[in-house]
C-alpha cells in the first residue's frame, strides 16, 4: 500500500542524510550555539535578504506553534485563526494548554481577511473579554489554498492600524512559494509579517522549523522561552546541518516544487474525469470529492485521509504529494482511478 496521508511519511534527503553522517564526528557546541546553527541562520537572513531578524531552529510545527504564540501574548490576550486552522483543530489544545484562548473564524477557503478581523474586534470590545492581540494563518493553509502578496499586505495594513501581531505558519511554506499562481517571494514576508516560520519536516528534512522574528519587541529571551518548554535540543547540531543543506542552494525550492508537480499530476487527471474539488489547492494537497464506492477501491491499494463528507454518496478525501513521490506512484493512482471509475461507469 502506498501513502498519499501526508508529506513527512519518507525520511529525508540523501543529501541531507549525507551532510549527517559526513559531520557524525566532529564535536560541537550545544543548544543551538554551534557552528552549523549559526551559518544556518546567516544563510537563512541571506536568503530573506535581512540581517534584523533572529532566527531560531526548532524540531516541529507544533513545538514552533506553542513557543512563539505563547512567548508573544500577555496572560489576558489571545490569537484569532480561522476554523481549520492547524492550532485550532490539530494541536491538542496546546495554545489553550498555555492559558491563551483561540477566537475561531470561518472561511471557505481557509483565509482570513480584514473583514473578519473587524467582527472579531467588533465583538471584543473591552476587559470583560480576552483581548484579540495575534493573527494566526498559515500559508499555505491547511486547506492547500496560498495567500497572495496583496492578501498579506491587506493584513499588515489592518495589523498596523489595530496593533495586532502577524504571525504566519510556515509548515508547508516551500510549497505555498512554489505554487504557480503565487506572487509572494521570501524576501517578502520579514516586512509584512512579525513573526514566521520555514518548514523543513514537510519538505525534506528529518525534522525541523527555522523560526523567523521580524519584530524587535518580540524577540527578547526567546531563548529562555524555548529552554523552559524543552525546545533547546542538546544536540542542535542536527537542525542546522539540516537547514544548511536545504538552503546553500536550491533544494528547499526544488523539493518543494516536486510536490507540487506531481499533486498537479494527480489534479489534472482528475479534472479530466470531470471530478470537482472541495477547494482549489495550486499546492500539494488536493481534495477531490469522490463517490464512495470509488473511495472504497482507492483504499485497497492507498492510503489517504478521509476529509469531509459532501453528501449521502460522495465525500472529499485529501491526497498530499511530498518531495520524495515517485511519478511512477503517481501515474499508477492514476491509472487504477481510470479503472474503478470505468467499473462503475
Amino acid at each position: 500500500m502506498y501513502s498519499f496521508k501526508n508529506d513527512y511519511s519518507e525520511g529525508a534527503h540523501p543529501r541531507i542524510l549525507n551532510a549527517l553522517l559526513e559531520s557524525n564526528y566532529e564535536q560541537e557546541d550545544g543548544y543551538g550555539e554551534d557552528e552549523y546553527c549559526r551559518k544556518a541562520a546567516g544563510l537563512i537572513k541571506e536568503k530573506i535578504g535581512t540581517t534584523e531578524v533572529d532566527v531560531h531552529l526548532l524540531s516541529g510545527g507544533t513545538q514552533t506553534n506553542l513557543i512563539a504564540i505563547s512567548a508573544f501574548l500577555r496572560p489576558h490576550e489571545a490569537a484569532i485563526a480561522v476554523s481549520s486552522g492547524h492550532i485550532l483543530g490539530h494541536e491538542t489544545g496546546a495554545i489553550e494548554a498555555t492559558g491563551h484562548k483561540i477566537i475561531s473564524v470561518d472561511a471557505s477557503d481557509g483565509k482570513i481577511t480584514p473583514s473578519h478581523l473587524r467582527a472579531v474586534l467588533d465583538a471584543h470590545p473591552d476587559e470583560h473579554m480576552v483581548k484579540p492581540k495575534l493573527v494566526y494563518i498559515s500559508n499555505s493553509t491547511e486547506i492547500g489554498t496560498i495567500y497572495k502578496k496583496n492578501d498579506l499586505v491587506q493584513l499588515r495594513e489592518f495589523c498596523d492600524k489595530n496593533h495586532l501581531i502577524l504571525y504566519m505558519d510556515g509548515a508547508r511554506l516551500g510549497s505555498a512559494l512554489c505554487a504557480g499562481e503565487n506572487d509572494l517571494e521570501l524576501r517578502d514576508l520579514p516586512a509584512i509579517v512579525d513573526a514566521f516560520y520555514i518548514g523543513g519536516t514537510k519538505n525534506g528534512a528529518l525534522l525541523g522549523e527555522a523560526l523567523v522574528i521580524c519584530r524587535d519587541s518580540l524577540k527578547e529571551d526567546f531563548r529562555y522561552h524555548m529552554k523552559q518548554k524543552g525546545a533547546l535540543l542538546a544536540k542542535g547540531r542536527l537542525l542546522g546541518i539540516q537547514f544548511l543543506e536545504l538552503f546553500r542552494d536550491n533544494l528547499f525550492f526544488e523539493l518543494a516544487m516536486h510536490a507540487n508537480k506531481m499533486a498537479e499530476l494527480l489534479k489534472e487527471e482528475m479534472c479530466e474525469a470531470k471530478i470537482s474539488f472541495l477547494t482549489d489547492s495550486p499546492t500539494n494537497q488536493i481534495f477531490p470529492i469522490l463517490p464512495n464506492s470509488v473511495i472504497s477501491d482507492l483504499e485497497k491499494k492507498y492510503g489517504f485521509h478521509i476529509w469531509k463528507k459532501v453528501d449521502a454518496d460522495h465525500t472529499a478525501i485529501r491526497l498530499v504529494t511530498s518531495w520524495a513521490t515517485k511519478e511512477e506512484v503517481v501515474l499508477g493512482f492514476i491509472e487504477d482511478f481510470k479503472k474503478i471509475l470505468q467499473r462503475i461507469a
